[in-house]
């Protein structure tokens, strides 16, 4: 009779060990989560207020709620995806207070997180040679696509945002906003449709591009 090998353990250095060595006193491994995550933080941190000035508070923020609450977390969803949830919440509370709404800037349409494997829905009309001409088109295509950013329903442009800019799957997309799969499809479809009516104009000067 055999005897069954144990189940493999999950890396020292992973996410949910560093989450357990931090429960235990461990003041080190969250020191870890924090360096790995600070980044990817205050990128989207940024994302969401137009004062730069805010974006260390609030993502320092972040981490110490996401540490109050750290006993919660069970490992459902990835560590990331929870942080981010408390990420959007903490920034929504701050710009509440200043009576300030969230919006997408050009330079966040630009980026990509680390994650993504394939240009974004976002980020196809953008790509251009860099002659004059074709730099000044896909800077009216980002202002267009910023100004249809921001004109969009807050659960649209969040959800958007996730897929395309953070890059994240629709199962995670789900979790981080508390809703079904299905209504995630639904608003990343209405959201991408807004914007390619905002667009489509802009697309239609350019020679060989469809949006």
């Amino acid at each position: 009779m055999t005897t069954p090998s144990p189940a493999p353990q999950e890396p020292a250095d992973s996410d949910l060990r560093l989450v357990e060595r931090t429960v235990a006193g461990d003041q080190r491994a969250y020191e870890l989560l924090v360096i790995k995550y600070q980044r990817r933080i205050e990128r989207l941190v940024g994302r969401m207020v137009r004062d730069t000035d805010l974006v260390a508070d609030i993502t320092q923020e972040t981490f110490l709620r996401a540490y109050r609450a750290l006993h919660q977390f069970r490992g459902e969803a990835q560590f990331y995806t929870w942080l981010y949830r408390i990420a959007v919440n903490t920034a929504k509370k701050a710009l509440v207070d200043m009576k300030r709404n969230p919006v997408v800037t050009e330079s966040a349409l630009r980026g990509s997180s680390d994650s993504e494997d394939e240009t974004s829905f976002l980020d196809r009309e953008l790509i251009s040679d860099e002659t004059p001409e074709t730099v000044l088109a896909a800077q009216e295509i980002a202002a267009a696509v910023n100004a249809a950013m921001e004109a969009l329903p807050e659960d649209l442009r969040q959800a958007v945002t996730l897929r395309e800019i953070e890059g994240l799957s629709y199962e995670e997309i789900a979790l981080a906003m508390e809703c079904p799969i299905g209504t995630v499809r639904s608003r990343i479809f209405r959201a991408r449709e807004a914007i390619s009516a905002r667009v489509k104009p802009l697309l239609e000067k350019r020679s060989g591009k469809r949006w």
